[in-house]
């Protein structure tokens, strides 16, 4: 199984707008990142749903960084960027 598989998997959640969203992200931006934020979006794909859910609705914000980076680029393909 390649690597894309595996994290296609991963991106199966309990909630289908979070699974829409990492799909999004790792079919438009994930190979061309860089190494470190490849890894934060596995980072994030370790998140429970209720955290991530806080994350992309902006009730809670990662403190790392490169996380921060992806949950900003997770937020961009919201239906409602106006938020």
């Amino acid at each position: 199984m390649s690597e894309i598989s595996r994290l296609k998997w991963r991106c199966r959640r309990g909630m289908k707008e979070l699974d829409l969203l990492l799909e999004r992200y790792l079919d438009n931006h994930y190979a061309e990142a860089e190494a470190s934020e490849q890894q934060a979006f596995q980072d994030v794909l370790d998140l429970q749903d209720p955290q991530l859910f806080d994350y992309i609705t902006e009730r809670d914000t990662p403190s790392d960084p490169a996380m921060a980076q992806v949950i900003r680029k997770l937020c961009a393909f919201l239906p409602d960027k106006s938020r």
